[in-house]
């Protein structure tokens, strides 16, 4: 087992301080978009820290914790997220919409992405990135003793410039009133990436889950093409291997696939139709 090194102040006030301020833990992510590819994910559901810390180590390269349609607290999140923390993965967070106050205490429990939901305005994003960006690039509040800066071990200046270059914001494009406007929010500065919702869409379009659909593909299509053409990432909820290439086809490079309560039903259903054809047999 390694040994975990110890630092006086006098050596954190050294020249060694660089190097130190390079091993804070990086985005999973971005280095995946900076070298082309695609970045693979699900969405966890359970409130069990056992369940992600064992898809921490799975290979996924983030895991999607929602508090927009769930019934965790803050307090949740960071248990989930420190077991995360086992293996190298990305924790990308949704809060609710309008909840700019919340996104910094999710990234201080080490959160690396930020998922915005159902935005409909550029003033929106830009207060997503406003609250979710120190500055220069935005006016997160500054605590610095949290478990994304390794509770308080890297300096003020080091923590939030690391921070803000591994952290990634992903606005969510979800009803059809949002589709015409998905190039001026993908125009925002420190916008990452624009995420269409087919769930939403599909609802809202009077054809709830029917994700398939052609105006849903086509308005996917859309949002691809206004993120590409503003030189940022598009990213989606898939399905299915089907689904997830049509997406990845349009130039998708965030892509979550299903959900992990869903995955465990769908094993014990099949298991246990499985053993009833057994016991006919």
């Amino acid at each position: 087992m390694k040994s975990i090194p110890t630092f006086t102040t006098r050596q954190l006030a050294s020249p060694l301080l660089p190097t130190l301020i390079l091993n804070m833990r990086k985005s999973v992510v971005k280095k995946i978009w900076d070298e082309g590819d695609v970045a693979i994910g699900t969405l966890v559901k359970s409130i069990d820290p056992v369940h992600t810390e064992i898809l921490s180590q799975s290979g996924l390269d983030f895991l999607w914790i929602d508090l927009e349609h769930s019934e965790k607290s803050l307090e949740t999140f960071s248990s989930l997220t420190r077991a995360a923390r086992v293996g190298d993965v990305d924790v990308l967070a949704r809060p609710a919409r309008w909840e700019y106050m919340r996104m910094g205490r999710l990234l201080e429990a080490g959160a690396h992405g930020i998922m915005y939901p159902r935005c409909e305005t550029v003033e929106e994003a830009q207060e997503v990135v406003k609250w979710s960006k120190f500055h220069p690039l935005g006016e997160r509040g500054f605590d610095g003793g949290g478990p994304d800066n390794n509770y308080g071990q890297y300096p003020a200046s080091g923590y939030t410039e690391e921070a803000n270059e591994n952290t990634w914001i992903t606005i969510q494009i979800e009803s059809p009133r949002a589709v015409p406007l998905a190039e001026r929010i993908a125009e925002v500065e420190g916008v990452d990436c624009l995420f269409f919702g087919p769930g939403d869409f599909s609802a809202l379009s009077g054809r709830p889950g029917d994700v398939r659909h052609a105006e849903t593909i086509r308005a996917a299509e859309s949002v691809a093409k206004a993120a590409l053409a503003a030189g940022k990432k598009f990213g989606t909820l898939v399905f299915d291997m089907d689904h997830a290439r049509q997406m990845k086809d349009m130039g998708a490079q965030l892509l979550a696939h299903g959900a992990d309560m869903v995955f465990y039903r769908n094993v014990y259903d099949k298991l246990v139709k499985d053993y009833t054809e057994l016991r006919k047999g």
